[in-house]
Parts: structure tokens; C-alpha cells; sequence
């Protein structure tokens, strides 16, 4: 399929398409026009890396996913290199939200020295 049924099919830009390929993630072949053709299995692909990128991960964090794809795997997430890769992200996210917790406490005493009475605990 070219690029524009792709990127129809996937609800992904052309442009993101070319930037996958351009990275390593995503393999056109030519056709004599010269132009993209892409294979089924490529929407696959495509929903994978778009999946992970909506969840916070990076374009290099896919890899593993879509190499895993590639070799076969029903799921992209199967394969040990995936794996470490989800262990690694949820070590960032628990990390994340202990620093956000930490700055909440912070704020909340800031708050309520500054103005009594005006923290109410259970808010938001």
C-alpha cells in the first residue's frame, strides 16, 4: 500500500510515516515509480509505536516493540527487550510521581503557613 493509504489506515501523518522510517521503525520497499510501498503487517507496526507514544514513551522506546513484531510475536510487548523497556518506564512514572508528591506536600505547606484556614485537607 503507499504512504497515503497508510497514513489514512493508521490515523497517522505522512510525515510521522517518513519519521518513522527515517528512524529505523518502519521499512518501505520502492516501487519502479520510485514510490513508498508499504505491507499489511506495517498498520501493525504503526499502532504499536503510536500506542507507546501515547503513553509517554519515545520514539528509540519503541524499538524493541516493533522488533519483536517483526519476528513474528502477536504482540510487540512479548519479547524480553519489550519487557525491560516497560519495567524501565514504570521505574520513570513511579519516580515521577513521588517528585510530584514531594512538591505537592511542599505546596501545601507553603500554603497553609502563608494562609491558614485556607487548605481544606481531601481538596484537590
Amino acid at each position: 500500500m503507499r504512504i497515503g493509504e497508510l497514513a489514512e489506515r493508521t490515523g497517522v501523518s505522512t510525515r510521522s510515516l517518513r519519521y518513522y522510517e527515517q528512524h529505523g521503525l518502519l521499512t518501505a520497499r520502492r516501487g519502479p515509480n520510485g514510490y513508498r510501498d508499504y505491507a499489511e503487517d506495517d498498520v501493525k507496526l504503526v499502532a504499536e509505536i503510536r500506542a507507546l507514544l501515547a503513553v509517554g514513551f519515545t520514539l528509540e522506546d519503541t524499538r524493541p516493540f516493533v522488533d519483536c513484531l517483526r519476528a513474528g510475536h502477536s504482540s510487540g510487548g512479548v519479547c524480553s527487550e519489550s519487557v525491560a523497556v516497560y519495567q524501565r518506564k514504570l521505574r520513570q512514572i513511579d519516580e515521577e510521581i513521588r517528585v510530584l508528591l514531594a512538591r505537592r506536600r511542599e505546596v501545601v505547606t507553603q500554603l497553609t503557613e502563608s494562609c491558614p484556614g485556607c487548605f481544606v485537607r481531601g481538596e484537590s
